[in-house]
């Protein structure tokens, strides 16, 4: 991967952490995409250290707000002429219904809305850094969700473990949205199920009792074996040229069958680009 450039969203910790690692390892070029600039600069240390690269660099920007999206590309752009992966990685689970200063609930803002509007500015120097892939950590948990475009915000009901789901099916939807979109273009897209992994997204998402985070180990396997997927997608010549697709544990397979709703994407594409102010 060396001389390949990685973007890595949600980049301070868990699963975004250990790709980030994962892909300094193995010498790629990493821009991680952090909200914190304190935590941001001490993840980025600890990589430099175990990676022995130099090549790690951080932005900062706040997902869940368009503007700061914007800028987040502009600013990628005047310090990199290419792109070869970007890896939409963030991911929040609210316990309370919040609002973006957007106006868009938060929890679809940031797991739906910033992937499509980061991935959907960073097309151009995407296509121009080609062959270059896109890679979006969806769930497991889309199964069994569905799109409720009368009621896309929750302001009806906000339950967080059902909008978190419907959030990854949206993921899914926009991945193959995306990789029909981009045939012929050399640039792949994919999404996968990184695992159960034991983050503070899962914990906060669970509702496990602030002490229990703090005394035992939480559910799941280590972010590092989480990552693997994200990795393999990144970087492993067996996927070159594959899109479209849903793997787990680095395997291509069937995502649920609504995910496969055609008419279903690009209606989820054009709502998006909407709220984005984006053209369809």
């Amino acid at each position: 991967m060396a001389g390949k450039v990685c973007m890595v969203t949600g980049a301070n910790a868990g699963i975004g952490k250990a790709t980030a690692q994962g892909l300094a390892n193995i010498s790629a070029t990493v821009v991680m995409v952090c909200r914190s600039q304190e935590r941001g600069e001490a993840a980025l240390a600890e990589i430099r250290e175990q990676s022995s690269n130099d090549h790690i660099s951080l932005l900062v920007a706040d997902l869940a707000s368009q503007s700061e999206i914007r800028r987040l590309a502009e600013d990628f752009k005047k310090h990199h002429s290419a792109l070869h992966v970007l890896v939409n990685n963030a991911g929040i689970i609210p316990r309370k219904r919040e609002v973006t200063v957007d106006g868009c609930e938060t929890q679809f803002a940031v797991n739906h809305l910033a992937p499509f509007l980061l991935t959907n500015l960073l097309l151009d120097i995407l296509k121009s850094s080609a062959p270059a892939r896109i890679v979006t950590v969806s769930s497991d948990m889309h199964r069994g969700a569905t799109i409720n475009f009368d009621d896309l915000q929750s302001e009806r009901s906000y339950r967080p473990v059902r909008v978190y789901s419907r959030t990854k099916l949206a993921n899914v939807l926009f991945t193959y949205e995306l990789a029909r979109r981009l045939q012929g273009t050399a640039v792949t897209a994919n999404c996968l199920h990184p695992g159960v992994v034991a983050t503070k997204l899962l914990a906060d998402g669970m509702g496990m009792p602030r002490a229990l985070r703090t005394t035992t180990r939480l559910i799941g396997t280590k972010p590092d074996k989480g990552a693997k997927t994200s990795i393999y997608l990144a970087a492993s010549p067996e996927v070159e040229g594959v899109s479209g697709k849903y793997f787990v544990r680095q395997k291509a397979v069937e995502s649920s069958k609504g995910s496969y709703d055609e008419n279903l994407a690009s209606r989820l594409w054009r709502v998006s680009a909407e709220l984005t102010g984006l053209s369809p």
